[in-house]
């Protein structure tokens, strides 16, 4: 592993794994296993067929489907060339659809199973779409391809192009290079952090949607740590049990995939001895779903990892050894910066606030998008002339560097001239004893301009009385943040990656103004 801490291209993982692991298996999906010889042999065919269609590099080819093992070894071999890759979230609607295809520009489209349909449906609206290859079609061809040698593409060549997943406006495509992705990996291992290291016979399990940098990335991970990635379409309970069947050693989950998992009526009965880490993010855990988590799965150390698509997945992580069954105040925070990233809390001119000063997180480090494709005004306004990124997260540091995230800056509820983060009173509220989820968002009022609402979720068998919500929050937060009405809903709207969305939520009470501020 530590062999491999200078490298920054997909290329020198492809011939140092087939080289010193080439009977190794890289990839399985259900009974097909992949070599990383075979896979590294497979990306000079992929890198033929893509020639073969007019691709070359600087272009973007497009996957829409749920994970496979070919959409990885697609594109694998298209970075190693040079050629980005553009994964299209498979529940997104057809509109959403088109409208990636068309800013992508991509001409050839590649379908997962049972989404050959989709993507010709979608020709009409996307017209620089000449080629449509579905799985079988796709392997096919692969096989039939030559065996060519290849030109590398350089760390700083881009490689893979993900889609926010927008919550406002049209989505944003940010643009990953090769060096995002590995760049990181050479100052952990210098720390001496374990969980840097790899052993030859780990597994991880790859089950987050492909189109996230929570799925993608950890393909990425396996691949680079040449270790075995197990590959399932889609996150289910039934799944996740199976892999660790199958000897997976690490995986990243939400902390709501997490739950469904040890509730599982399976997961008494499975050996969990396997599993070393697990990864978790988009929400805080909390207390409760832990302690039930490590009593389930007793060996493996969890570990909150904070990032987003724009800096290539995880740029802070609350490590194992401040995970506290007694829930400490460092429970409540999303961890330091990892070795390599320098995070600091900045205001709305971008000057850093003191420790314990709410601001926004700005972060710097290889892990920064090259920049949002075709939208220069955007990229400016996330990344400065010094490279650091604003995050859009609202938070506090301590004196000890750690992240306190207190919401996204763009939920933050403003009534009566008073800052309100919504995560502060749906912690307030979370202990209650009927409530199952809650979030909290802003609404008009024509008094306060915005008033704080509460829309929780019950505990099977219960029912909310509002008024004890109410009172339940103002026992424990101040008079202006407690919520001025509360909303019984069968279950809060989520996005494939399991996080809360908000504007769903919003969206009938602001529908009738111009401006979502009031």
């Amino acid at each position: 592993m530590r062999e491999t801490a200078d490298f920054l291209t997909f290329d020198q993982f492809f011939r140092h794994w087939a080289q010193q692991r080439g009977d190794a298996i890289a990839h399985q999906e259900g009974d097909r296993q992949t070599t990383f010889a075979e896979m590294e042999r497979r990306s000079r065919q992929i890198a033929a067929l893509l020639a073969a269609l007019g691709v070359a590099k600087g272009d973007r080819i497009a996957w829409i489907g749920k994970n496979a093992d070919i959409y990885f070894q697609i594109f694998y071999a298209a970075a190693r060339i040079g050629v980005v890759m553009a994964p299209i979230g498979w529940r997104l609607a057809p509109a959403e659809m088109a409208y990636i295809l068309n800013d992508t520009g991509a001409r050839v489209v590649f379908a997962g199973d049972g989404f050959a349909d989709v993507v010709e449906g979608l020709r009409a609206a996307a017209p620089a779409v000449e080629h449509v290859l579905d799985e079988s079609t796709a392997r096919a061809a692969i096989a039939a391809a030559p065996v060519i040698e290849i030109t590398p593409a350089g760390p700083e060549d881009a490689a893979l192009q993900l889609y926010t997943s927008g919550t406002t406006g049209h989505p944003k495509g940010a643009v990953l290079c090769q060096r995002n992705f590995f760049g990181l990996r050479k100052p952990a291992l210098e720390a001496g952090l374990p969980w840097a290291e790899w052993a030859a016979d780990e597994a991880i399990l790859v089950c987050m949607p492909c189109a996230h940098i929570g799925g993608t990335g950890l393909g990425v991970m396996a691949f680079s740590g040449g270790v075995r990635a197990i590959i399932q379409a889609e996150f289910s309970a039934e799944g996740a049990l199976d892999g660790v069947a199958q000897g997976i050693t690490r995986f990243f989950i939400v902390p709501a995939a997490l739950q469904m998992l040890i509730q599982h009526p399976r997961a008494a009965q499975t050996d969990f001895s396997r599993l070393t880490y697990v990864l978790y993010g988009a929400a805080p855990i909390p207390l409760d779903l832990l302690r039930e988590a490590v009593t389930t799965i007793p060996n493996a150390r969890f570990m909150q990892c904070y990032g987003m698509t724009e800096t290539t997945g995880t740029i802070c992580v609350l490590p194992p050894d401040d995970h506290d069954m007694a829930g400490t105040a460092r429970m409540r925070s999303a961890g330091k910066a990892v070795p390599g990233v320098d995070i600091r809390i900045v205001d709305a001119a971008g000057a850093e606030v003191p420790r314990g000063t709410v601001g926004e997180i700005a972060a710097r480090s290889s892990n920064t998008m090259l920049h949002y494709w075709n939208l220069p005004d955007a990229t400016a306004r996330t990344v400065d002339g010094q490279g650091w990124l604003r995050t859009g997260d609202a938070a506090y540091m301590d004196e000890d560097g750690y992240i306190f995230i207190q919401d996204r800056i763009k939920d933050m509820i403003i009534t009566g001239g008073e800052n309100v983060y919504p995560a502060e009173v749906e912690s307030a509220i979370y202990g209650h004893p009927d409530i199952a989820e809650v979030a909290v968002i802003g609404v008009p009022d024509a008094r306060w301009g915005e008033a704080v609402k509460a829309c929780v979720v019950p505990k099977p068998g219960h029912s909310i009385d509002p008024d004890s919500v109410i009172a339940w929050a103002r026992a424990r937060i101040a008079g202006f943040k407690v919520p001025k009405s509360i909303d019984v809903i069968a279950a809060l709207p989520r996005n494939p990656t399991g996080k809360i969305m908000r504007r769903t939520l919003r969206e009938p009470y602001w529908a009738a103004l111009d401006r979502r501020v009031n």
